[in-house]
């Protein structure tokens, strides 16, 4: 007898191919499909789907809830949307391995803008450790991809210095000790120190050693170098770093930083003549233009953080050090060191003519005298303060210990479905579960893909776009039974309306949860049930190579 049965829907299992009608069951943590008459099969629960289509759970393969779920483990805005699973440790940020719990908590604090803080302080050393804390403890799988960023630390520390022979045999020990215990391959986050002081030929080494024990290189690219005049120039050494290492490339939130003027079409033909080349090379992207988010610290030049997040807070408050940033922000004669000009453009991005960029706002404060400000952008908490609006930036990262997030310009809207609807495409969040007014792409993002782009937009049909955030989703992590609807499979499933299925959150009214969405499984479990959450938690870290029973 089956523990569950979805009966009456239509089924979509992750294929692409056209759906049918089917009945699916459950029994402990797998799915069966059953077809044709099923009147003589039983099941202790019955719930009726008639006129919802039924799929595989969602695979979000971007997101920054790692540490934030422990505090939250009902992890409503990622669950609602049907995400059963979601990669952490992107952008080159994991929390694990670390040779120190000091270490540990400091770069914690360094990306708090980014990722937040566990409810306890972190206490865990190893991937295998922090794996553990997750399993039976919160609503939603989770996959755990290696940073570059805890490695370069344990090897060669924080500082801008080139790792040596010595140090680069030590930093591959350290990625393929991580992926025994279970991680998925190595991430890198080329904008963000320690991890964007790592060089083409130090990745190549680390991105070697992942793919030795069939782990992919996942990359936020080294984009300031399209600051620089060269808009595919970040992409580029990320498809030479796979070709070098043989690993497969992905290119994460790649919309996000196509230039307009450029148009999608280069970015895109990158990936098509790679891959005719015979890399394997795929990209995700967030179905959202003007929806960027990050630390608000990810503006300032990269050498106020070469001393980690103490170093940064006392170069906030050093009035030489604040004077040397402005020099840089304000000096309009180009410099003549590369990396000086692109880190005083980024800066300038906040300021441009005096105006900030379109609704970028800053979120997640935390000091009474500061909750005021959220949602407002610099200039307008400048006006409030009545305050220089670099001096207010400068200011409130200190006074907010630098856990302020941004959010604003993100992917020009013309060239979004492009990338959208590209097959080789699959979908990341970009989740921040941070601040009043997060992006909204934390509340909508797979509902967005299936109501905007493929109801209303007509871009890709249903079919490929569950696809998409599916099967093939689960083919690129490496996951085997998991992103189909299959007998045998693990049983994630998510039933939703195809004619309600949407969402709308903005940047204004972010903390929207998603229409259309009416159950959600987890391993068997129901997490969703008509819309809202059950209060069960039976995700677990999935583990790369450790089958499971």
């Amino acid at each position: 007898m089956l523990d569950l049965m979805l009966r009456g829907g239509w089924v979509i299992d992750g294929t692409g191919s056209a759906g049918f009608q089917a009945n699916v069951g459950i029994s402990g943590e797998r799915v069966s499909i059953h077809r044709g008459d099923t009147t003589q099969l039983e099941a202790g629960r019955v719930i009726d789907v008639s006129g919802l289509v039924v799929c595989p759970g969602f695979i979000d393969l971007h997101s920054h809830g790692g540490l934030t779920i422990f505090g939250s483990p009902r992890h409503e805005p990622s669950v609602r949307q049907g995400v059963t699973t979601e990669l952490i440790g992107i952008d080159g940020i994991s929390h694990a391995p670390f040779k120190t719990v000091e270490e540990l908590q400091r770069f914690i604090w360094l990306d708090s803008g980014l990722n937040g803080y566990p409810p306890e302080p972190a206490d865990w050393l190893t991937v295998a450790d922090l794996l553990g804390r997750y399993d039976g403890s919160v609503s939603v799988n989770i996959a755990y991809i290696l940073g570059n960023a805890p490695v370069r630390i344990w090897s060669v520390g924080w500082r801008d210095e080139p790792a040596s022979d010595a140090q680069i045999a030590d930093m591959r020990a350290v990625v393929r000790e991580a992926m025994e215990e279970g991680a998925y391959g190595l991430s890198s986050g080329l904008d963000y120190p320690p991890g964007s002081f790592a060089s083409t030929d130090e990745l190549v080494a680390l991105s070697e050693a992942a793919q030795r024990l069939g782990g992919m290189y996942h990359t936020h690219a080294r984009h300031k170098l399209s600051l620089a005049g060269r808009p595919l120039a970040p992409f580029e050494e990320a498809v030479e770093i796979g070709e070098r290492s043989g690993a497969p490339i992905h290119l994460t939130h790649y919309a996000s930083v196509a230039w307009p003027d450029v148009g999608a079409e280069p970015y895109l033909r990158l990936i098509e003549d790679a891959r005719s080349r015979g890399l394997d090379v795929t990209f995700d992207c967030y179905p959202y233009a003007n929806a960027s988010s990050t630390s608000a610290t990810f503006f300032l030049p990269s050498w106020t953080k070469e001393d980690g997040p103490e170093g940064l807070i006392a170069t906030l408050r050093s009035p030489d050090d604040r004077a040397r940033i402005r020099a840089q922000f304000e000096d309009d004669q180009p410099a003549s060191d590369l990396e000086r000009e692109i880190e005083r453009r980024r800066l300038r991005r906040l300021f441009a003519d005096d105006r900030p960029r379109p609704d970028a706002h800053l979120t997640n404060f935390t000091q009474d005298g500061n909750l005021a400000y959220e949602g407002k952008t610099i200039h307008e908490i400048a006006a409030l303060r009545q305050q220089d609006a670099l001096d207010v930036y400068l200011d409130l990262l200190v006074e907010e210990s630098i856990g302020l997030s941004i959010v604003g310009e993100g992917a020009s809207e013309e060239m979004l479905p492009a990338f959208v609807a590209h097959p080789l495409g699959m979908f990341g969040s970009d989740a921040l579960h941070l601040g009043e007014f997060p992006s909204p792409r934390t509340y909508g993002t797979m509902p967005r893909v299936l109501g905007h782009f493929s109801r209303l937009g007509g871009y890709a049909s249903l079919e490929e776009m569950i696809r998409k955030l599916t099967s093939f989703a689960a083919q690129r992590l490496g996951i085997p039974d998991r992103g189909l609807l299959k007998d045998g499979f693990k049983a994630d499933v998510v039933a939703f309306d195809p004619e309600t299925v949407g969402s709308a959150a903005t940047l204004r009214n972010p903390r929207v949860f998603p229409t259309g969405i009416e159950h959600v499984l987890v391993n068997g479990q129901l997490v969703i049930e008509n819309g809202e959450h059950t209060g069960a938690l039976p995700g677990r870290a999935l583990r790369r190579g450790r089958a499971e029973t």
